[in-house]
């Protein structure tokens, strides 16, 4: 009997003559026909086509998708027995890992009926809905990833071996999407979830021994070394030397010779290690910092604010880069968007984006997947603006015709809403971190003169673990931060707050607490990754960004659309007078 199912069977499998067809572009319409002689893995078929190496992808970042719609994906070592035959692979790459597989998976030997296929919806269950599941959250662009296992092969076994779930992945249950009350465990063979849909359901919540081990630990039991520089827990790294820090500063008593060092390259935090809280005077800080953030929090607790702040929100989107990255902008004015230029890094040519790079903004992307009812524009002209000038912005035209234009029509822009830069006081953010639906939060801007006091703050709970002190700080200062604090390049320029908002954000608008926007959230100094910890975050001042718009601009059209919409807004016509 043939199945429905991408995964099911549809007359032999893997024997002489099948084959499936492969798309090395989802730009382009020419499929090549795979023939596998002998079962074997999807990926080991795909390298014999001359095409594959005009790839240039690690075959980690592969994302191969199964079938003409954007629904399901397999692993690069899925089993070419398990591919319906004559369907079509679509093969994508991604900037950063999606899957890290074994090598055994090099040659997989069976037939169809030898293995069982489920699927794992990428909206997770019930306590998983804002977990990280995934390696790569590229994947939940599509609705559901396809796994097999071997018949006799445990669930948490065939998802492990799988390389593209989170290493924190255990302890879970998967819940029928057909029956949702019917629970399959994790210590369960695979051989009953044959062609069924799942999503992953997690415990209510850690006990606090694991929450402890967690911590000592670092986010994961495998750090994943090759994502980049900066991935790799400065705390992982400590433990990896298989002695404790102190053990370390005990071999030679070498923890005067690392503090002086650390003093000596960071001079903020010099000043506040000479100066330590003395007796309880640290804990009576974090309790001011409390109760002034919970003024702020009553602030934006007003409903008439929450009000404004979701109307506002509206106009913000989520922004994809095809095959590159994800973050926020939101409508500045007409069908014009503003967000950061470095999402767009390897893909800028002369101040545009390159010939053939695909850029969507996402509106109304507030509720998870199926049930959000988002409306997506392509970008069609742009603006790039990146590290010129202390400057990191984009400015892009979205397409309001055609047949790839939703029936929808594009949110007000925020430009009438601008307002100055605030020195202090409350201020929300309002973005897409990780890719994921919109959120908003509240936070406090950092005075200039109290940010080394923040960044202290943060690393307040290793001060008595210099050798993890000096590699936070090694870390951050390579990233840049001394630019932002006294003294610095661009300590005038920008506001500095804290965010829980990280990766996906960037280009996110900030109110402030009259919910005028002042700033476009760019980035932060990280020290830790999964979970990623950062010890402060920073926004470009809106007002600098505009009046480089207006001054560089040579677009006569595009500049009376900008006037026309500035003359709701005295703050914007100081702004045009600055730079007349």
């Amino acid at each position: 009997m043939e199945s429905k199912q991408p995964g099911g069977a549809s007359g032999p499998q893997g024997g002489c003559g099948h084959h499936f067809k492969v798309k090395f572009s989802h730009k382009h319409d020419k499929e090549y026909t795979v023939n596998c002689h002998r079962p074997c893995t999807v990926l080991r078929g795909i390298k014999k086509k001359q095409e594959y190496k005009k790839l240039n992808c690690p075959d980690e970042n592969l994302v191969i998708k199964l079938g003409r719609a954007d629904d399901y994906i397999v692993a690069t070592h899925f089993p070419s027995s398990c591919v319906p035959r004559g369907e079509v692979l679509t093969i994508s790459c991604e900037s950063e890992t999606v899957e890290e597989a074994k090598k055994q998976h090099a040659v997989a030997k069976h037939s169809r009926d030898r293995y069982s296929v489920f699927y794992i919806d990428t909206v997770g269950g019930t306590n998983a809905k804002k977990k990280k599941l995934f390696r790569n959250n590229a994947v939940k662009q599509f609705k559901y990833l396809c796994v097999y296992g071997k018949k006799g092969m445990k669930v948490k076994n065939a998802l492990k071996r799988d390389g593209r779930f989170s290493d924190d992945l255990c302890n879970f249950t998967l819940s029928d999407n057909e029956n949702p009350k019917c629970f399959t465990e994790c210590k369960d063979d695979v051989d009953n979830l044959n062609e069924k849909k799942f999503k992953i359901c997690l415990p209510r919540k850690k006990t606090a021994n694991d929450k402890k081990q967690q911590e000592i630990t670092g986010a994961s039991s495998n750090p994943q070394k090759k994502r980049c520089k900066t991935s790799t827990s400065v705390l992982s790294v400590v433990h990896q030397k298989g002695k404790s820090a102190r053990a370390e500063m005990k071999k030679g008593d070498r923890d005067e010779e690392i503090k002086e060092i650390l003093r000596n390259q960071f001079p903020a935090l010099k000043e506040l290690m000479q100066r330590r809280f003395p007796g309880d005077s640290y804990q009576k800080a974090v309790e001011l910092r409390k109760e002034n953030f919970g003024k702020i929090q009553q602030s934006f607790s007003e409903v008439h604010r929450v009000r404004r702040l979701l109307e506002l929100g509206r106009s913000v989107c989520k922004v994809i880069v095809k095959d590159v990255c994800q973050g926020t902008g939101f409508v500045l004015f007409d069908n014009f968007i503003l967000t950061n230029a470095h999402l767009f890094g390897g893909c800028v040519e002369a101040e545009t984006l390159k010939k053939g790079v695909e850029v969507f903004a996402l509106f109304n992307y507030d509720e998870p997947e199926p049930y959000t009812n988002y409306c997506r524009f392509e970008v069609v002209n742009s603006y790039i603006r990146l590290k010129k000038d202390g400057l990191d912005y984009a400015v892009l035209q979205l397409n309001t015709e055609g047949q790839r234009v939703s029936n929808h029509l594009i949110p007000p822009g925020l430009l009438k809403d601008f307002g100055p830069m605030p020195e202090s006081g409350a201020a929300c953010l309002i973005g897409h971190p990780r890719g994921e639906v919109k959120k908003m939060e509240p936070t406090c801007i950092i005075e200039k003169e109290k940010r080394g006091q923040a960044v202290y703050d943060n690393v307040h709970p290793y001060k008595d673990s210099p050798f993890i002190l000096h590699s936070i700080s090694h870390l951050i200062r390579e990233q840049g931060i001394e630019n932002i604090m006294t003294g610095g390049k661009v300590a005038e320029m920008g506001s500095t707050y804290k965010t829980f908002m990280y990766h996906g954000s960037s280009g996110s608008p900030v109110f402030d607490a009259q919910c005028k926007v002042f700033g476009l959230h760019t980035g932060g100094y990280v020290y830790r990754q999964n979970p990623t910890k950062s010890v402060i975050e920073f926004a470009q001042p809106l007002c600098t960004i505009l009046k480089h718009f207006v001054k560089t601009q040579g677009n006569e059209e595009l500049l009376k659309i900008f006037k026309e919409a500035a003359k709701e807004n005295s703050h914007l016509q100081e702004v045009l007078q600055s730079v007349s």
